[in-house]
């Protein structure tokens, strides 16, 4: 990464985002932070350029197609490109799908995966006029295995797995590259842009399995762009998460086994 090059990060006040882009500025790219909540994209800009970075900001919801198109036309004109986009912006749901809403399972979709394919279009188009830029999406290790109780972000996670590494051979000889990010569990603030379905949010997140083994935002980014510096098609962090992978491929049924003592663990918690 060159301190010329200019990056879009999504989802980028708070979590996994800011710190992809503390760290890409701290690499010398101007950074351009986007988020639903513009008071703490531009906080995250504000800090970055206090410690001698480069920044912007820009409140956006990734959800509307139209909003995400004007805004990487908008990096293209003032900058002249655009060389990385991190479609990063998601929320979650919390439940069994039998405790479910449509509405709230189509929220999630929109955000979650319509969000990373408006982002991917959009800066698609410009980097094909370019011949060069590098796209990357990030889903999650809930993206390559069956992951109840966060079934809806989990679909969203898997469709962006398939969509990412489908077009990364379209992009191959058009001059793009495209990387899908498949982190394992992250220490972030997601669980307050979280629904929960007939369970206590406190009540959850007191049970929450393998919280001393989830990573900070900041361990997370810095892995995600090594595997960006190498190109990798699916970018794995930390190590384990590629040993976890392997292992479901070659014996699903032992993560199996333990999903489902998860779950009967979590069915406890049900408020009816």
């Amino acid at each position: 990464m060159q301190q010329s090059e200019i990056a879009v990060v999504t989802g980028g006040a708070s979590g996994l985002g800011r710190a992809l882009c503390e760290e890409l500025a701290r690499k010398g790219v101007l950074v351009v932070v986007t988020d639903i909540d513009g008071l703490g994209a531009e906080r995250v800009s504000t800090d970055i350029r206090a410690h001698g970075g480069r920044a912007e900001s820009a409140q956006l919801d990734v959800s509307y197609a139209d909003h995400v198109g004007k805004l990487i036309d908008e990096v293209v004109s003032r900058h002249g490109k655009i060389d990385f986009i991190f479609n990063n912006a998601a929320i979650a749901i919390v439940g069994e799908l039998r405790d479910g809403s449509i509405n709230d399972f189509r929220r999630v979709v929109e955000v979650n995966l319509f969000g990373v394919i408006h982002g991917t279009m959009a800066a698609y188009r410009a980097m094909l006029r370019q011949r060069s830029g590098h796209i990357v999406n990030i889903s999650s290790m809930t993206g390559l295995m069956a992951t109840p109780i966060l079934t809806a972000y989990s679909t969203t996670k898997w469709a962006i797995v398939g969509f990412t590494t489908a077009l990364r051979k379209e992009a191959a000889d058009l001059g793009v590259k495209v990387s899908v990010a498949c982190p394992g569990l992250v220490r972030t603030n997601i669980p307050d842009r979280t629904i929960y379905w007939n369970v206590d949010k406190d009540e959850y997140l007191k049970w929450l399995p393998w919280q001393n083994t989830m990573l900070s935002p900041n361990a997370a980014a810095k892995g995600i762009l090594r595997g960006v510096a190498r190109n990798q098609e699916m970018i794995f962090c930390p190590s384990s998460a590629r040993i976890a992978w392997w292992v479901h491929r070659l014996c699903p049924a032992v993560l199996s086994c333990l999903m489902g003592r998860t779950l009967n663990s979590f069915r406890k918690l049900r408020k009816n």
